[in-house]
């Protein structure tokens, strides 16, 4: 059984739409995929009425966090949800303040933009971005109006973190994301988190004081990890009793990984589901 459990859609920063993402994985040889997007559920309706026959369908979501970084000052960390009840009023409250601290973040960086006389229109920007709008949309918009070459190039220079045109936001604190994933009856997932690629690691410390929060498990093959990152996370993760996961982390034709790059193994996937209470796993 292939089980690639990290996908993003159109409905936050990928280039596929939800049914599109459904098709591919079929078309991967996938038998379970899960639909991770940004601080939404929103692709979910268009997801469930795509499934391909064989496929099933693992919703999720990938939540913006501030965990604790491995120098005490708070770092950057995302945290994959699956099969919480979308219902739950907090859970729903929060990832409505989330994607409202996303537009904001992404109209204040285009306004910069502008304001320096880059050919950015932050409405623009914002009416093409979707309902959780990301860095990756304003990176497209450079790329179309000729500003930079390519997706990477916009993060590497224009875009990156503490760079001229950052502009910061508030994610949920690391311990209270977990938390209210558990009441919503989900299963909550640290992703990638030993991608020193994107920044600052967390505190590795923090992961086993999120054990007690109802921590579930952890994002070990992915394509931000090392060999030695694998090892260390498969260790930590036997000691702690935690999940784990390999996931691709597909955005489409914003990366070049490809579905089902990387997989969790059967066992692991039988765990996660028989912990989670909030929704059931969709099958076509």
């Amino acid at each position: 059984m292939r089980i690639d459990l990290h996908t993003h859609s159109t409905a936050s920063d990928g280039t596929d739409s939800p049914g599109e993402v459904m098709r591919a994985a079929s078309a991967a040889g996938l038998q379970v995929v899960a639909l991770t997007d940004h601080d939404t559920t929103s692709g979910w309706a268009e997801a469930v009425d795509a499934l391909p026959a064989g496929l099933s369908l693992v919703r999720g979501m990938e939540m913006s966090c501030a965990g604790r970084g491995a120098d005490g000052r708070p770092v950057a960390v995302h945290l994959l949800a699956y099969l919480f009840d979308p219902g739950n009023e907090a859970f729903a409250r929060e990832r409505e303040r989330l994607r409202a601290e996303r537009t904001a973040r992404l109209r204040g960086m285009a306004e910069k933009m502008a304001a320096d006389g880059l050919p950015i229109d932050p409405d623009a920007v914002l009416a093409a971005a979707g309902p959780a709008a990301g860095r990756p949309h304003l990176a497209r918009a450079l790329v179309a109006a000729g500003v930079v070459g390519s997706v990477n190039e916009a993060f590497a220079d224009l875009l990156r973190t503490g760079g001229r045109y950052f502009v910061t936001k508030a994610d949920t604190p690391l311990p209270d994301a977990v938390r209210m994933v558990a009441a919503a009856g989900g299963v909550s997932v640290l992703a990638h988190p030993r991608a020193s690629v994107r920044g600052h690691l967390m505190d590795m410390n923090q992961i086993g004081e999120l054990v007690a929060e109802g921590l579930g498990g952890v994002e070990v093959a992915h394509h931000d990890h090392g060999a030695a990152d694998e090892r260390y996370l498969r260790g930590l993760a036997a000691d702690l009793n935690l999940v784990v996961t390999g996931s691709s982390d597909y955005h489409g034709g914003n990366k070049s990984v490809v579905l089902g790059e990387f997989i969790t193994a059967p066992d692991q996937y039988e765990r996660l589901i028989a912990a989670a209470t909030g929704v059931e796993v969709v099958t076509g």
